[in-house]
């Protein structure tokens, strides 16, 4: 506890605590069966990882697949810290592979489905992060992160639409995520965002549409019957970005065509 409160409260004691050799024993600690000392573990590791210096050191150390065990056992601030450290190692590219395979992706799924406001925001950081990697996109969506993303930008009250709207659109570069979308209802709840959102909803909504139509003529068909051409003609002539009216008018020009062709 000592250790956690030291790197946490001082900047410059967390290289200081890790040339002292701590990571290595505060690692071992996050497998302990005892729920309060591994948490005192996550949230030590959590906080030594907010020093880029130390990130390495932590990932050769295991750190990973003892968090990932947090994340999946640990208590509810044990889970949120391990997200969170795991974010943190994430950055490095060449942990971004190592974390998608030791099963983490789906826990955090769970966590951003099931967690409270604040796990859920530290989780779909997490998912972001890490799908920059194409096999953790695939990964994320074989573990349904369509359905809980879908839910959160449904509630506008959530507070995070924004955040659940950058994870999805980084998702839409893999064929499967846009029947998943299409499947957990995801259609009428873009539509809803361009008509409803903030302007950068509306453009991140928009742009995740356009991809899910640029190769389906029933997705285009389902947009439409949406009533998705009204709110876009609006962004399009509104005072938005230039990017947003262009992606805007891209969408309209795909819903307008004919749709007699099969899928």
């Amino acid at each position: 506890m000592e250790i956690r409160l030291l790197s946490k409260h001082k900047p410059e004691n967390r290289v200081k605590i890790a040339e002292a050799g701590a990571i290595k024993p505060l690692v071992s600690l996050i497998s302990s069966s005892d729920p309060l000392l591994q948490e005192y573990g996550v949230t030590a590791i959590l906080n030594l990882s907010l020093c880029d210096e130390n990130k390495d050191l932590i990932a050769s150390s295991g750190a990973v697949k003892p968090l990932v065990w947090a994340l999946k056992m640990g208590t509810p601030t044990a889970k949120e810290n391990a997200a969170c450290a795991l974010l943190r190692l994430s950055q490095l590219e060449d942990n971004k592979i190592a974390i998608g395979r030791s099963g983490a992706i789906p826990l955090l799924v769970n966590l951003l489905e099931t967690g409270g406001f604040r796990a859920k925001k530290d989780a779909s950081t997490a998912l972001y992060s890490l799908c920059s990697a194409k096999e953790n996109k695939i990964r994320a969506v074989e573990a349904g992160i369509m359905k809980p993303l879908v839910e959160l930008m449904a509630d506008f009250g959530s507070n995070m639409v924004d955040k659940s709207a950058f994870v999805m659109s980084l998702l839409m570069s893999v064929p499967e995520s846009k029947a998943a979308v299409v499947e957990e209802g995801g259609v009428p709840v873009l539509v809803e965002i361009v008509e409803d959102g903030t302007q950068r909803q509306k453009e991140m909504a928009v742009s995740i549409l356009l991809q899910i139509c640029e190769e389906s003529v029933v997705y285009r068909t389902m947009v439409a019957r949406e009533g998705a051409i009204p709110p876009l003609v609006a962004l399009s002539q509104a005072g938005g970005t230039s990017r947003a009216k262009h992606k805007a008018e891209a969408l309209i020009e795909l819903l307008r065509q004919p749709r007699s062709h099969s899928y």
